[in-house]
């Protein structure tokens, strides 16, 4: 199918319809404070009120309000009447053979079990670090050609809460809170990344509440430094990013002349390259210390060039940048190969030499696929013992 052929994004299907009894998980100290007046709780109160909420559902990791012992017991019934702390279901949990996690998440819609959604999220752990990556749709708004993602239709967009409780999960089945022991009390969570299901800056009000909540140093307290937005490009709201968020940037660049981005990612007729370069230009705080990255998946006989590498090089001069080049993750029914390991080398030498840093991503999870371009894949050809399975195993882990 060629690129003229293909929409540029999808419409989403449904809409989000909330429970009789919603989450608190994803509300703003704000919203908290409507909340709390809106089931009696005097105006003098609430600010203290949501100090403790805070506290206990973004520092404890509070499962049920019982679990709010400085909080009086006539007020915890009260709030569990009418609110939850609750955040997405854990249907089923992958483990790799690298130790990449992979979790199939249920996202409630209204009260009806049969709308529930899914999504999936993924823990990566290194030496030096514990990375999340989180999704932002319900199936994705574009049809990325090499993205096995970006060939589901687009359900719904995710709520903020829906963003925050994928963090809230990997914690829980971590047992990353703050009383956890270890040696030296580090997380195993110390960096989320939105380069999950979906496009990040498609729904971007809910993303930036969501990661605002969990950057919060009086909560989840997740550095600005340490929490990366990656978008395929929708160019009027990277600024926005910069400005409202605040957060590291990454782009899915994957090509350097408009006709072959086209194709592989159609968004690139609305915002060609140009323009999308000019918005990392102008993106706020972008500086030596706070270099944009970009994401280069390197397809065999496609993208993989040395001319390719150094017009990606001519085209970056003047941007505070690092390119992360990826090898190509297959996936069932793909027509794409993964770029030869000795190309690869070569293509990341041209880019060193030019001055920028050109690490190659090294693949995790492709054995449960977890790497990128392959989340909800293996999840939706389980059948439904498979998955009652899988989610026995979740639940007594």
């Amino acid at each position: 199918m060629t690129a003229a052929l293909v929409p540029l994004e999808k419409t989403p299907v449904e809409t989000w319809v909330p429970p009789a009894k919603p989450s608190l998980v994803g509300l703003s100290r704000a919203e908290l404070v409507g909340q709390l007046g809106s089931i009696g709780v005097v105006p003098a109160q609430r600010k203290m009120r949501v100090q403790q909420l805070w506290h206990w559902i973004y520092v404890r990791g509070a499962q049920d309000f019982d679990e709010m012992t400085s909080i009086s017991k006539e007020l915890r019934a009260e709030l569990d009447r009418h609110f939850t702390v609750a955040r997405p279901e854990v249907v089923a949990e992958q483990v790799s053979s690298d130790g990449t996690r992979k979790w199939l998440l249920r996202l409630s819609s209204g009260d009806s079990i049969e709308k529930a959604h899914e999504v999936e999220c993924v823990y990566i752990p290194e030496t030096d670090r514990g990375t999340l990556c989180v999704s932002s749709q319900v199936g994705c708004t574009l049809n990325c050609s090499f993205c096995h993602t970006g060939t589901q239709r687009l359900v719904r967009n995710l709520t903020a809460g829906e963003i925050v409780g994928q963090v809230m999960v990997a914690r829980d089945r971590l047992g990353d809170w703050m009383d956890r022991e270890t040696p030296n009390g580090s997380r195993l969570v110390t960096n989320v990344v939105m380069r999950g299901m979906g496009e990040p800056l498609y729904n971007f009000d809910a993303v930036r509440d969501a990661l605002l909540i969990v950057a919060d140093g009086d909560g989840i307290g997740i550095s600005r430094r340490r929490i990366t937005l990656s978008t395929s490009g929708v160019v009027p709201n990277i600024v926005r990013t910069g400005a409202e968020i605040g957060v590291m940037l990454a782009i899915s660049l994957h090509a350097v002349r408009d006709e072959l981005r086209n194709e592989l990612g159609p968004l690139n007729r609305k915002y060609p390259v140009q323009h999308l370069l000019q918005a990392c230009r102008d993106y706020p705080g972008a500086s030596n210390a706070k270099r944009i990255t970009f994401e280069y998946v390197m397809l065999k006989g496609v993208n993989d060039s040395l001319d390719d590498a150094k017009l990606l090089v001519k085209l970056l001069k003047g941007i505070p940048a690092k390119i992360n080049l990826i090898p190509f993750n297959p996936w069932p029914g793909t027509a794409y190969e993964c770029s030869d390991w000795d190309q690869i080398e070569k293509f990341s030498e041209t880019i060193f030499n030019a001055g920028y840093s050109s690490p190659v991503r090294t693949p995790r999870g492709r054995d449960i696929l977890a790497a990128c371009g392959q989340l909800k894949s293996e999840t939706e050809k389980l059948s439904a013992r498979e998955r009652q399975a899988l989610r026995a195993m979740a639940m007594t882990d």
